[in-house]
């Protein structure tokens, strides 16, 4: 299987990269920013021409690819003016979506955001663990496109019914070098309460993104793509009570179970987080 990586050389994009290539796949990496040479192509996914072009085949580099792996945006909210951001993610990911599908690419899998949750949960979250079945809630510019790209993933898969989408909603990436600062975080409860206390560790977003690109389906589908623990070593009962007292439970959780659910990931995709900072 060739892949194409968009944003191969970002935080969770160069680990996923790594690692696909690891377990055996050829990965060509999409991006504006990346070493020269095999492997790297440089292309601004904003220019429709260029995506398309990079998507088909670039001289010596690659024919095609059988996979799209979008992680290409702007990574947050606030890095950019919002306008800036609402046209560089909205029209990136239309231009990857629209190019695979005029390529014939029928498995498309990208990064959707724990955005769409409701962070930073300023209004509280419907229940806990938060999970795939309430409607989205973006609060902000970011969240939002995030929201907008699951819908366009949806109408495109109508449109186009051998088509597979599949968004990914990552928690906070991490590398493992990250996780000296987590003990600060048990200081104050409401540090991290802006994503319920998650986290994901890059090699495991990576293997989700594995796991999705090899899940026989069509159509869109997401998942919420977390840590299988919580950033604290105060337990959940103590968090809970001191941030989100009238939040009800919606099923019971373990003492740092995440609170991010990912039980559907396990179900469907077969996702078993193995890294945490606890092991560090």
């Amino acid at each position: 299987m060739r892949i194409a990586v968009t944003g191969g050389s970002g935080k969770l994009g160069a680990t996923v990269v790594r690692e696909l290539r690891n377990a055996g796949l050829e990965v060509i990496n999409l991006d504006t920013n990346g070493e020269r040479g095999p492997g790297f192509v440089r292309v601004d996914l904003t220019d429709y021409g260029q995506t398309v072009d990079a998507i088909m085949g670039v001289d010596d580099q690659h024919s095609g690819f059988d996979a799209i792996v979008h992680l290409a945006a702007i990574p947050a909210p606030g890095l950019t003016s919002d306008v800036a951001t609402f046209h560089n993610n909205i029209l990136a990911s239309y231009n990857v979506f629209h190019g695979a599908i005029r390529a014939g690419i029928r498995n498309v899998v990208y990064a959707s955001s724990e955005t769409v949750l409701g962070l930073p949960f300023d209004v509280p979250p419907p229940y806990i663990p938060v999970d795939e079945e309430y409607p989205a809630r973006p609060e902000s510019t970011y969240s939002l496109v995030k929201h907008l790209e699951e819908q366009m993933a949806i109408e495109l898969c109508r449109w186009h019914q051998d088509l597979k989408i599949i968004g990914l909603r990552f928690s906070n990436v991490m590398y493992p070098e990250d996780y000296a600062a987590f003990p600060s975080y048990d200081d104050d409860a409401k540090n991290r309460k802006w994503n319920v206390w998650g986290y994901i560790d890059a090699r495991d977003g990576a293997q989700a993104i594995q796991r999705a690109l090899e899940l026989e389906s069509v159509g869109f589908d997401r998942f919420i793509i977390a840590a299988a623990d919580t950033v604290s070593s105060r337990p959940n009962a103590e968090l809970l009570a001191e941030v989100f007292p009238d939040v009800p439970l919606k099923r019971e959780v373990s003492e740092h179970e995440t609170l991010l659910s990912i039980d559907k990931a396990r179900r469907i995709l077969d996702y078993a987080p193995k890294h945490s900072w606890r092991d560090s």
